[in-house]
């Protein structure tokens, strides 16, 4: 897996690390803006199309659920970008050692 090969030469490891977090996220968010606006388009062009009763159009469910995901990447590559990074992980065991 990618997320585990060591930084290029000459590169400082955590923030290679922090960097391909970052890279992760901006994929995912492209991702998301465009399966979500391809989804309420096809909601919005067959008509609004009111399902069971219920007034709540149905690609609110995916944006919200797919949404909740992001969010926590988000929090991943930006608010906490070292917490569990492999390095650190690696430290901790070595030090127990």
């Amino acid at each position: 897996m990618s997320h585990y090969q060591q930084a290029p030469e000459g590169k400082d490891p955590e923030l290679w690390e922090v960097a391909k977090k970052r890279a992760s996220f901006k994929g995912h968010l492209i991702s998301y803006v465009i399966v979500n606006g391809f989804l309420w388009a096809m909601w919005y062009f067959s008509g609004h199309r009111i399902y069971n009763g219920s007034s709540i159009p149905w690609p609110l469910w995916t944006t919200l659920g797919w949404g909740i995901g992001l969010a926590f990447h988000f929090a991943g590559a930006y608010v906490f970008p070292k917490i569990n990074s492999v390095e650190r992980e690696y430290q901790k065991l070595k030090n127990k050692q």
